[in-house]
């Protein structure tokens, strides 16, 4: 892309020193300089194609479906397996595991799903780096303790018995509505994630025992795998990996499942239910695919369908066209090959896009910004999902923004924010310099989705509305995941979901207008309800409390609250000033989003991630009229840490989701600091 898009030369690198004050040339200098990097690696559609990855299970399962389906050489070609290999390699930890994800201690999920994937592309048990991973698993227990996906996936491959899973029953999918538990009423990931496991299982399929399968048998386990005892399987989980232990009441259902439902489901007649669950279960796994133009929702779902789609038939159409979009999850970088999340094309450029506009240098930018502005134009969704698709458990989606592309499908309710506050930033920008605005219909159907997401709380949802209760978690499978079984409201998707209402009504004042009052006011009251006794929120798409406090100082600024009228942003900016480091940055632990408590990086290192968002609240709330030596203090960490052709050091990862994984959004790096600087610079808050 840089070759692409030569940027030609650039300011000089600029130093300010503690003693120094920071002047608006050394600001506008540096934002050139990033600027211009940034514009460098853009691509031609207009977003910025960036890394979106970081967990360690989202690779292995794509490496055994194709395995197991006999493609793997056909897809995954010998420098596609070498940088698989090497990737696999540079995230192994120094006690041989592997981790949940690349920066967490080793886990029996990911230890165990590493060493097969590189067992399955042929690297032999004696090389040293794959027999330190063995001796890890077998120190810790062997693989019956791998956690619930991790024996699904084991199953599947052959090397664990079916008898050893807790039941994931297709007749879940024939439930009356009128029940409490319905994948219906379940958060889209749990319920499309188990849709195809749940198929699989009712299957119980099993790949091609392979010598190389029968050698897996005999070097995972610490016992003779004849001689394991599946049924006591089912409930252990390594320590290393058991964030979520499963409360009695759900034991108690899956030993009832186990031990009286399934036996009777296998025999006639309830076989006939058995069938006609599987054929339901499949109908829901190619709805999906096609609404997502066989994307799926994400990389975890996509594998199940794909190898779903070929046990039901391994010459069918639809297997083929899951085989023609795996390149679509491939990212390649210095660590290797990885299997991307989905992408977060339009998040990245909906962040990118108010980033620029605020640096006030678009005469410079103006053909960045149109690329920009016409990939997020072609990326709004612009229909409902097609057929009955509340019958398929869908939501509206017209008018909306996904997290990657349109092809995609999937309505988010912050990534359908951004995108209406970007196009309607842009339409009062010029024509010649932006291109064409949207049609006004276009922000209507926006506005129409944002509003169909908000809760009787007055919080909004990520991508349905909430349906279930919220004891249902207690049924939660997924001992390394919190908070996965239903939908709930975010801070960070009410306080996008408040910009954008509060930007679309002064701008189109008499649409819908007593709605988005109302909505906008339950929106505040949800954001100061929820405000922590020290002053912050605790976020679950970035780590953590400093990512959650921008969204929501970001959303009580643009409804008109200030430092001097608003005691909830006075107590916001004295926690974020209470984490200031001694350098002038912020650096927020993983371990705030794992463990609920805000905890310095490891050293009292900074982040210059989270420095911009907790400069960019500080800035919005007014702290300046208080103290504006704390924004000084992290603008002069961002200027003196610019690497020298303009871009910005990646660090540690910013990004989290269920609480308990990480992942990295390699843009944010870019687009935050410029962000800050940008928001510094336009406030004239120079030193």
């Amino acid at each position: 892309l840089r070759k692409e898009n030569p940027s030609g030369p650039i300011p000089a690198a600029v130093q300010v020193k503690e003693t120094e004050d920071i002047t608006e040339e050394a600001v506008s200098s540096t934002l050139r300089r990033a600027l211009a990097f940034f514009s460098s690696i853009q691509a031609h559609d207009g977003h910025w194609p960036a890394e979106s990855a970081g967990p360690l299970f989202f690779l292995p399962p794509l490496v055994i479906a194709l395995y197991v389906t006999g493609a793997l050489n056909a897809v995954l070609g010998p420098q596609h397996q070498i940088e698989v290999i090497r990737y696999i390699y540079n995230h192994q930890n120094e006690d041989g595991g592997w981790g949940l994800h690349i920066e967490g201690h080793s886990t029996m999920f990911g230890s165990v799903l590493s060493y097969i994937a590189l067992r399955l592309l042929g690297q032999p048990s004696h090389t040293t780096a794959v027999a330190k991973g063995r001796q890890w698993i077998l120190e810790h227990g062997g693989a019956v303790a791998i956690p619930s996906w991790g024996k699904f996936w084991l199953a599947v491959l052959g090397v664990y018995e079916w008898d050893g899973c807790n039941p994931m029953p297709p007749e879940f999918w024939l439930l009356p509505n009128i029940f409490a538990i319905h994948p219906g009423k379940m958060l889209c990931y749990f319920r499309l994630v188990y849709m195809p496991m749940s198929y699989l299982y009712g299957k119980r399929f099993v790949g091609s025992i392979t010598s190389l399968v029968q050698s897996l048998r005999q070097e995972l386990y610490t016992d003779s795998y004849h001689q394991i005892n599946w049924n006591k399987a089912r409930n252990i989980v390594a320590n290393s990996d058991l964030y979520y232990p499963h409360p009695l009441v759900q034991d108690m259902l899956w030993g009832f499942l186990h031990h009286l439902a399934e036996p009777l489901l296998k025999r006639w007649p309830l076989s006939l239910l058995r069938n006609k669950a599987l054929r339901v279960a499949m109908d829901h796994v190619h709805y999906e695919d096609q609404a997502s133009r066989y994307l799926c929702i994400g990389n975890a779902e996509k594998v199940l369908c794909l190898i779903a789609t070929w046990v039901e038939d391994p010459n069918s159409e639809a297997y083929k066209l899951h085989l023609a979009r795996i390149p679509d999850y491939f990212w390649i970088a210095e660590d290797g090959l990885k299997f991307q999340s989905f992408g977060s094309q339009m998040w990245d450029a909906g962040f990118a896009v108010q980033a620029i506009i605020s640096c006030n240098l678009n005469e410079e930018y103006g053909p960045m910004l149109q690329k920009a502005h016409e990939f997020i134009k072609a990326s709004q969704v612009q229909e409902d999902p097609n057929g009955n698709f509340k019958e398929m458990y869908r939501h509206i989606s017209k008018g909306a923004w996904t997290f990657s592309i349109q092809d995609h499908g999937w309505q988010v309710s912050d990534c359908t924010a951004e995108g209406l506050k970007s196009t309607l930033l842009f339409s009062q920008m010029s024509a010649d310099l932006v291109g064409e605005k949207m049609e006004t219909q276009r922000y209507y159907d926006a506005v129409n989705v944002i509003l169909s997401l908000q809760s009787n709380n007055g919080g909004f949802s990520a991508w349905e509305p909430k349906r279930a209760f919220r004891w249902l978690e207690k049924f939660n499978p997924t001992e390394f995941f919190e908070d996965t079984l239903i939908e709930r409201e975010y801070v960070e998707c009410t306080g996008s979901a408040v910009q954008g209402l509060a930007l679309f009504r002064k701008l189109y004042p008499s649409h819908r207008r007593r709605e988005i009052d109302a909505a906008i006011s339950r929106g505040i009251h949800y954001i100061k309800d929820t405000q922590n006794p020290d002053g912050s929120w605790y976020g679950c798409w970035g780590i953590c409390y400093t990512y959650a406090t921008w969204f929501a100082v970001e959303a009580l600024t643009a409804c008109g609250n200030n430092y001097n009228n608003s005691p909830t942003l006075r107590k916001a900016c004295e926690f974020l000033v209470s984490k200031q480091l001694p350098n002038g940055g912020w650096g927020e632990s993983y371990l705030s989003s794992q463990n609920k408590v805000y905890t310095n990086i490891e050293g009292n290192r900074a982040n210059l991630v989270q420095t911009a968002w907790a400069l960019l609240s500080l800035i919005s709330a007014g702290q300046a009229e208080m103290d504006p030596t704390p924004i000084h203090r992290g603008i002069r960490l961002l200027i003196n840490e610019q690497m020298e052709d303009g871009d910005f050091p990646q660090q540690e990862i910013t990004g989290v989701f269920m609480r308990n994984c990480t992942l990295n959004y390699s843009s944010y790096r870019n687009i935050f600091p410029i962000w800050a600087l940008g928001e510094y610079r336009r406030s004239s808050l120079f030193a």
